[in-house]
């Protein structure tokens, strides 16, 4: 099988990346599709998948109406070379409109449920993966729910084993304690009207963090002057590393936000926009989400002068897993007896259990 995966994001590529490598072992031929936006590129690299380059991400919304058009038509002309026989995404209208082109089937993830996004690409979509919701704001004859979250397809114990090594690429001993914070661009389409942390805020927080603990920072932009000598310099491959062993993570992101909750790692979100991915990890209490500034940092050093706080959040992340399914291994399955895979979960929804 034949299989193009459109990547929108960092994340994305973790997402796909062990579903990719392991039904690459089965003998299915990938390739995968991007812009050059952010560490796409490296990670593709990374993991040595053949990939396509779609040039600049537009930002500005004229910017974003031309995409539209500029990476459907590049979507569809490497579509027409490669001739895959699955498109597969994130959410990707690219890949949806060249799936619907080239007549063959579409399987998308939903978590961020952007309804201008969705629109554009669910018309043209097979099968809709989300996460089990009580209410989801998704409903669809399209739709296949399960027990997971996006990131359990990389960081689920099965996947994913931290390496302490990240202490010598972070120019640390063995366990010192350090803190990580997450600033976004705020130029993705869901970003539009949100909001988190002011730029006076950004330099209290650290200045106020780095009398207690070492502050390293990820950022989508350029960072201030006042800010540039906390950038984490790290591959971007080995964030997870570093995630899963910090003392605590503050940030803008929900997806390294998600992240630090399945390593078990107490993490502060603070953005106006309120995803219901973050809304349940919250009841496992993995995450705070805050936007009140005295109460971000009130919590951040409560966390950082507890000594026991990290043992506490794996008891949580513990708790969690015990609910939740390896979806890296329900992937392969679905894919592998599509479409056969949505009848089984639509008359038997419990199905999905023995991939826990």
């Amino acid at each position: 099988m034949k299989i193009l995966i459109d990547i929108g994001h960092p994340g994305h590529v973790h997402l796909f990346k062990n579903f990719a490598l392991e039904m690459q072992k089965g003998g299915h031929e990938f390739l995968f599709t991007c812009r050059d936006k952010e560490f796409e590129i490296e990670l593709l690299k990374s993991y040595g998948f053949d990939y396509v380059v779609f040039g600049k991400k537009f930002n500005s919304t004229i910017g974003k109406i031309f995409g539209l058009l500029k990476f459907d038509i590049q979507e569809i002309l490497t579509a027409i070379k490669f001739k895959p026989d699955l498109f597969m995404s994130h959410g990707s209208m690219y890949a949806a409109h060249a799936s619907f082109v080239m007549r063959k089937p579409h399987i998308s993830f939903e978590d961020t449920f952007n309804m201008e996004q969705i629109r554009l690409y669910k018309p043209f979509t097979e099968a809709i993966l989300i996460n089990n919701f009580k209410n989801p704001p998704l409903v669809d004859k399209r739709v296949i729910t399960y027990d997971g979250y996006h990131e359990l397809a990389y960081l689920h114990p099965n996947r994913f084993r931290p390496n302490k090594d990240i202490f010598k690429l972070l120019c640390l001993e063995n366990g010192k304690p350090y803190v990580i914070l997450r600033f976004v661009s705020w130029n993705a389409s869901h970003d539009v009207g949100q909001g988190g942390m002011s730029l006076e805020f950004k330099i209290k927080l650290v200045k106020e963090l780095s009398k207690k603990i070492k502050v390293f920072i990820s950022s989508e932009g350029e960072l201030p002057k006042e800010l540039k000598e906390y950038q984490i310099k790290i591959p971007p491959e080995k964030m997870h590393d570093a995630l899963a062993f910090a003392t605590l993570f503050i940030g803008e992101g929900a997806t390294m936000a998600s992240e630090s909750a399945m390593l078990g790692t107490p993490s502060i979100y603070i953005n106006t926009l309120h995803p219901l991915t973050i809304q349940e990890q919250e009841i496992y209490e993995l995450i705070f989400y805050m936007n009140s500034n005295d109460d971000i940092l009130k919590k951040a050093l409560e966390i950082i002068d507890n000594k026991n706080s990290k043992n506490e959040f794996l008891l949580k992340k513990e708790k969690m897993l015990s609910d939740k399914i390896d979806v890296t291994a329900f992937l392969i399955w679905f894919v592998e007896n599509y479409p056969k895979s949505i009848e089984i979960l639509k008359n038997n929804p419990d199905y999905q259990k023995r991939f826990k």
